[in-house]
Order: structure tokens, then sequence, then C-alpha cells
């Protein structure tokens, strides 16, 4: 038996969370046969392609062995490790931008720069109002990718340190979402690794948002 996690549209269509499969041994193929068999309300998504899947909290491919006891779960396309200063946190509570710039400051007395990107909830996407946005994630694997990106933007463009928060559950216009701060020796690799974290966000970390509108709720996919 497979124990599935389902995310943002995955888990309203099956109006459920998880999914209970009986499945021994195979590939992610074969389960993803399975759970169509098993739970014809998920096929349409399934079979155009559009689901990731992870097992263990690592991204898969279709033809990736899959056991009992593994960890599996089925996300649509993303909306969007700690140190002394710099941290990476999923949270519902707001954050404080001058607290996390001064957390920051305290890495090393070698920071020349520092950049911050913010994040907020507007109130029209795609032409259509907006009345509030809730985001939902995937707890302990979104965090494991946050820190991964993390530890890229310090590794790859030279950053000091860098602290990545993003904020889940339901949130009214107005309302900060993500926070990205990083300190550099020179602005140039500050500028480039907070563009970098912003930019991975979007595309790997399993975080999704629905939006609120007068024509009713809506799982975005496309990120600007």
């Amino acid at each position: 038996m497979i124990t599935i996690k389902l995310f943002a549209i995955l888990k309203d269509r099956a109006g459920r969370d998880e999914l209970q499969v009986p499945f021994a041994a195979g590939t992610v193929a074969d389960l993803l046969q399975e759970v169509v068999r098993s739970h014809p309300a998920l096929s349409e998504l399934l079979v155009v392609g559009r689901v990731m899947v992870s097992v263990n909290q690592e991204f898969v491919r279709a033809d990736a062995p899959v056991r009992d006891g593994d960890e599996v779960a089925l996300m649509p396309p993303f909306s969007g490790g700690d140190s002394p200063a710099g941290q990476v946190r999923v949270q519902k509570e707001p954050f404080s931008i001058e607290q996390e710039v001064e957390r920051l400051k305290t890495a090393s007395s070698s920071i020349g720069g520092i950049v911050t990107f913010l994040g907020t909830t507007r109130d029209i996407s795609r032409d259509k109002a907006v009345s509030k946005l809730e985001f939902e994630h995937y707890p302990g694997m979104a965090e494991k990718k946050l820190a991964e990106i993390r530890e890229r933007a310090i590794r790859e463009f030279g950053a000091v340190d860098a602290t990545i928060i993003h904020r889940v559950g339901t949130l009214p216009v107005g309302e900060n979402i993500v926070l990205i701060v990083v300190a550099g020796v020179h602005r140039d690799e500050a500028f480039k690794a907070c563009r970098f974290c912003i930019d991975e966000l979007k595309r790997i970390t399993p975080i999704w948002k629905k939006e609120t509108t007068p024509e009713g709720e809506v799982w975005v996919e496309e990120h600007p």
C-alpha cells in the first residue's frame, strides 16, 4: 500500500489530501496508472502530464522506482536550513523586513550591500478582481527546496548569506507574501543572487496559490 499526498487542485478534485493505493513495487508510471484506475476524478489531470511527482521529497521521472513505504506526492505546477543569520521559513505569521535585514547584517563584517525582494498580494490578476489569496505548501519539502535555493545563491553567486521567507494560509489583498534578503560583499552578486532566489522559488518550490475572484476560486499556475 502506498500513501500519496495531494496538493492544490489535485486535492480539490479528489476531495481529500491523501490517497491509499494498493501498490507493492514498480515505477512512477505504473503507480500513476493505478491512481487513474482507482481514482478516475484525477485521470484528466494525470493523463495530460502536467503533474509533478516526488518520491521521498525528491522530484523524479516516470521511470523512477517506487516501493511500499515510500513517501509519494503528486503536485501541479508551482504558483512559488537555518544558519546563524540567514535562514528559510514557511509560516502563517507576518514577518518584519527590518528585523530580517538587521539579522542578516550580523552574518559578516564584510557585507557591503543588502538587496531585498518583497512580494505582496494584489487586487487584480489576469484582468480579474481578487479579494483574497490562499497559499498551500508541501510541509518539509517546501522548506527543503528553499534551503537548496539559499545554498545555491551563496555558492554560485558569491553571496555572503540569504534569508527566504514565504507565508502560507489565507491572505487578504495588501499583505506581504514572500521576503528575500540577500547580503553580498558587493551589490552585483547581491542583486543577481536575489533575482535567482525568487525565480527558483517560483520554479521548484511546492507552494501553490488560489485566487478568489467574482467568478469563483482558481488555482494559479503561471508566474510572470
